[in-house]
C-alpha cells in the first residue's frame, strides 16, 4: 500500500485550525487502501505523530525512521492554511523532491494567496471584485484619498492570509490608520476594499480526470457583522444554509462562474470560491486553495449534501494523482 501522509500546522495565524483540519482528514482517509500518517509541521520543525510519539522528518529524502525502519512518503494530502502550504511553498518543495500531492500546484496556489494579485488577474478576465487599495508596510497613505477610492464603509485585510484574522469593518476615515495597523499585524501587506452589502455565499469546486463536481452552494449568515474567524469555526456564531435557499437562476450562474474560476486559475483538488451578490450581481470574494477541512468546514457538509461520504470523495482526489 502507498504511503500517505496528511501535513498540517504551518507558520500563520491559521497553525491551530490547520491541525484541526489535519485531525479531520486524517480520520477519513481510507486505511484499508493506504498507510496513511499525519505529520505536522511549525518552521524547521517537521515531525510524524503516531499516538503519543513523534518522530522527525528528513527532509533530505521527505521520510521518517522508526525503529530502525525508514518510511518513504509517496503522497501528501497537504491542508495547511496559510504559510507555507497555501502560498506555493511546500508545493515547490514537493514537486523538486518528485512527490505527488493533492490540491493546486505552486503557480496557483501563489496566485491565489495574494488576494490583490488574485483579483486583478480574474477581474482582466470579466469577474467582478470589489474595489481595492493594497498598501504595502512603509508605504505613506492618506486615509482621505482611500476612502475617496472605496467608499465606507469598508473592509481592511490582510492581503495574504486568511481565517478573518486581522479583518476590520471600518465605519469612519478616523479608523482606518488602527484598521490597517492591525492588518499589518498578520502580513506585509494591507487590502482596503469597498463594503459590498448583500448575500454571502460560497461554492465548492473539485476536478480530476474522473470527476467534476461543483458542490451545492453554501448561504452564509453571520451572527456576528460579518463572517469573521468566530463565525467561521463556531457553529453558533452563523447560520450555514446547504444549498443556499436561492432562485435555480442564480444558482447556475453561480456554479457556472465557479467553474469558470477553476478553470481560468487552473486549479486542482478540492478548491472552494466566496462571494457576494448585491441586486442579482456576484462579485468575488476569495479563491480558498487549501478551505478548512474541520468537522464544522463547509466543504464536508456540501460533500455530505450530494449523498457521498468524505472518504470516498478524498479517495477519488488521491488516486486521481496517483495513477
Amino acid at each position: 500500500m502507498k504511503n500517505v501522509v496528511v501535513i498540517a500546522g504551518g507558520n500563520s495565524s491559521e497553525h491551530d485550525v490547520s491541525l484541526q483540519s489535519g485531525d479531520y482528514v486524517y480520520s477519513e482517509l481510507d486505511g484499508t487502501r493506504y498507510n496513511k500518517y499525519l505529520m505536522h509541521m511549525r518552521g524547521r520543525d517537521w515531525h510524524v505523530v503516531l499516538g503519543d510519539e513523534t518522530f522527525p522528518v528528513d527532509r533530505n529524502d521527505f521520510s521518517f525512521t522508526r525503529n530502525g525502519e525508514k518510511v518513504v512518503f509517496d503522497f501528501v494530502y497537504p491542508i495547511i492554511h496559510g504559510n507555507p502550504g497555501e502560498n506555493g511553498m511546500l508545493q515547490g518543495y514537493l514537486e523538486m523532491m518528485g512527490v505527488p500531492y493533492a490540491g493546486c500546484s505552486t503557480l496557483c496556489t501563489a496566485l491565489t494567496f495574494d488576494k490583490h494579485t488574485c483579483n486583478t488577474y480574474l477581474a482582466a478576465c470579466g469577474v467582478n471584485v470589489a474595489r481595492s487599495v493594497m498598501i504595502t508596510r512603509g508605504m505613506s497613505f492618506s486615509a482621505g484619498e482611500i476612502v475617496g477610492e472605496v467608499g465606507l464603509p469598508c473592509f481592511v485585510k490582510p492581503n495574504a492570509d486568511g481565517s478573518s484574522f486581522g479583518v476590520s469593518k471600518v465605519k469612519t476615515e478616523g479608523e482606518l490608520p488602527a484598521a490597517i495597523e492591525k492588518a499589518f499585524g498578520c502580513c506585509d501587506a494591507v487590502l482596503v476594499e469597498s463594503f459590498i452589502d448583500g448575500m454571502e455565499l460560497t461554492c465548492g469546486v473539485c476536478k480530476t480526470r474522473g470527476m467534476d463536481v461543483v458542490l451545492p452552494i453554501a448561504k452564509v449568515i453571520p451572527k456576528n457583522e460579518f463572517f469573521d474567524f468566530e463565525a467561521k469555526y463556531d457553529p453558533s456564531m452563523s447560520e450555514e444554509l446547504i444549498p443556499a435557499p436561492i432562485p435555480d437562476e442564480l444558482t447556475g450562474r453561480v456554479k457556472k462562474l465557479s467553474s469558470a474560476i477553476y478553470d481560468i486559475l487552473r486549479c486542482e483538488g478540492i478548491v472552494r470560491i466566496d462571494y457576494i451578490v448585491r441586486d442579482g450581481e456576484i462579485f468575488l470574494l476569495e479563491v480558498n486553495t487549501a478551505p478548512g477541512m474541520t468537522s464544522n468546514s463547509f466543504i464536508p457538509k456540501m460533500i455530505h449534501a450530494i449523498g457521498w461520504s468524505v472518504r470516498d470523495f478524498l479517495t477519488r482526489v488521491i488516486e486521481d494523482k496517483l495513477k
